[in-house]
């Protein structure tokens, strides 16, 4: 075979189908195969980076001022590098024969279908098998509010929030970001929601020099919690004892009611598709933050409701796949 031949035949495929078959690899085997067994997940580099400038530059006895403009510095350092490390290994994916594929692999990783699935089934598993102390720590594994205290309707509670949130921030808008600005603006919007989550709280250590990621953070995910949404709803008209129509409803009514502007669409959603009482009051360390509940249903959530959520999430995966291939087949025709 001539060179020219193999570089015809090794071509990137368009965004949107390296989309798809990520979308499609990350479904059936997640990180349990091939080299993600041995090697780190790619946004753990970054939290090493933001949890040593938190540490060198976000010191006790500088002013809110002084703290926030850092913050600031931190934000545009942290997510311009992400955004050119994208850049460098697209340029050098495009110079080799097949190199599609080392983006492939990155965008595979970068996606969170499979490990939420597991990480939340595995919160109704501990509760039915083990009780409320497994569930617990179960669920300790995907939220970050204290545990200790929860009863079993909180800790199903919290596994059906994590899954509606992180359906937005770990599925939908990695996908948007990545169809929109290719590796750049997937690798960019990841290491934001690593910001925020890392720092970007509203505690006395944060307040000002997370301000900045956090503002970032809920800018890039204004379409994707949305989408989401819409998603979840469309999702419940195929998931029996859900109510499709009342997902949107409670999304519209409820969403503006949480903290975050974004959060608050697909964990409505979620709740008025399950018939639930979602957020409301939530214990984080010592701090108590007194939210107002979303939906109209039960706060008792149960095992069951989480697998009834995990069937809504399965089915707005597989929305999410049918609109990133219109997107592509659109594209490629025009």
């Amino acid at each position: 075979m001539s060179l020219s031949l193999l570089l015809e035949v090794g071509a990137k495929p368009a965004a949107g189908f390296i989309l798809l078959i990520a979308l499609a690899l990350d479904a059936a085997a997640g990180e349990a195969w091939g080299p993600f067994k041995r090697l780190p997940h790619p946004v753990r580099p970054l939290g090493w980076l933001i949890a040593d400038l938190d540490r060198r530059l976000n010191r006790d006895e500088r002013s809110p001022g002084d703290r926030f403009a850092r913050g600031v510095l931190v934000a545009l350092f942290v997510s311009v590098l992400a955004a050119g490390v994208g850049w460098a290994i697209t340029v050098l994916a495009a110079a080799l024969p097949f190199g599609w594929l080392i983006e492939l692999a990155l965008v595979i990783a970068l996606l969170a279908q499979r490990s939420l699935y597991r990480h939340v089934f595995a919160v109704a598993d501990a509760l039915e098998r083990g009780g409320l102390d497994a569930g617990r720590e179960a669920v300790g594994h995907i939220v970050g509010r204290d545990v200790t205290r929860l009863d079993d309707a909180g800790v199903a509670r919290a596994a059906i929030e994590s899954c509606a949130e992180n359906f937005s921030d770990g599925v939908i808008a990695p996908a948007f970001w990545y169809l929109i600005l290719g590796l750049p603006g997937m690798l960019a919007y990841k290491a934001v929601n690593t910001m925020d989550s890392m720092i970007g709280h509203r505690t006395p250590r944060h307040q000002a020099f997370g301000a900045a990621a956090a503002r970032l953070d809920d800018l890039l995910n204004l379409v994707p919690a949305r989408a989401a949404a819409l998603m979840i709803g469309l999702a419940a008209l195929a998931v029996p004892r859900t109510r499709p129509g009342a997902a949107l409803t409670i999304a519209w009514r409820d969403a503006g009611k949480h903290r975050s502007p974004n959060a608050g669409w697909p964990e409505a959603a979620m709740a008025g598709a399950l018939d639930l009482a979602l957020a409301g009051p939530r214990r984080y360390g010592t701090e108590v933050v007194d939210d107002p509940w979303l939906g109209a249903g039960t706060a008792q959530a149960t095992p069951k409701d989480i697998r009834r959520a995990l069937a809504v999430f399965v089915m707005a995966c597989l929305i999410n796949a049918l609109a990133v291939l219109t997107v592509s087949v659109v594209g490629s025709a025009m």
